[in-house]
């Protein structure tokens, strides 16, 4: 019964200090958008991305911490993960840029995770730090087929896009096909008919 108790409030204790934010934003051509997380140092922060849509499906990416030295900087990418621990107290700075395009707007999802770190707790035995942290692996490899999944969603959802549009040309150009070949029939029994 005391194992129930303790797994439970393990997991209460999991989703208090673990946050996931998931985002869909539209980068206008030639824009940048910024997003920002004030957290302390220690604290541990990811981002996913992926293109969903527009142009060649690709962004440029900086992650920026507090004291402006950039943490992480990508150029052209249409999908990324990208993990690390903040060294400083702060605001920490995402941004998408499609200052590459001149034309066409981008649609991002992208996901910010957030793990604060876990104090350690003087009362508490061995076993209970064991679960403690077997719960924390849980809570965190969920949080990771969450994203997994949305991730497939969005390739889905691109390659079903691509699939219709291929399936829409090979449709138009068999009726161009058969336009062309019919008014050739017709054109050559007319042709012959003259004779």
């Amino acid at each position: 019964m005391d194992y129930v108790k303790l797994s439970f409030s393990g997991l209460v204790i999991l989703l208090l200090f673990s946050n996931t934010q998931s985002y869909f934003v539209e980068v206008a051509a030639n824009d940048e958008e910024c997003f920002f997380d004030k957290v302390k140092a220690g604290t541990k922060l990811g981002l996913t991305f992926e293109v969903a849509e527009g142009g060649f499906l690709d962004i440029d990416v900086r992650i920026v911490g507090p004291d402006s030295k950039p943490i992480h900087q990508g150029e052209r990418e249409s999908n990324g993960k990208y993990t690390f621990s903040a060294e400083n107290d702060g605001i920490y700075r995402y941004c998408f840029s499609n200052k590459m395009s001149a034309m066409t707007p981008k649609i991002v999802m992208f996901n910010m995770d957030i793990t604060e770190a876990t104090k350690e707790h003087e009362d508490g035995g061995v076993d209970q730090n064991k679960l403690e942290e077997m719960i924390q692996e849980l809570g965190t490899t969920l949080t990771g087929v969450k994203h997994e999944q949305e991730y497939m969603a969005v390739r889905d959802r691109i390659h079903s896009s691509i699939n219709d549009s291929s399936n829409s040309r090979v449709v138009l150009w068999s009726v161009f096909e058969a336009v062309v070949l019919l008014s050739m029939s017709i054109g050559q029994i007319y042709y012959l008919k003259r004779f």
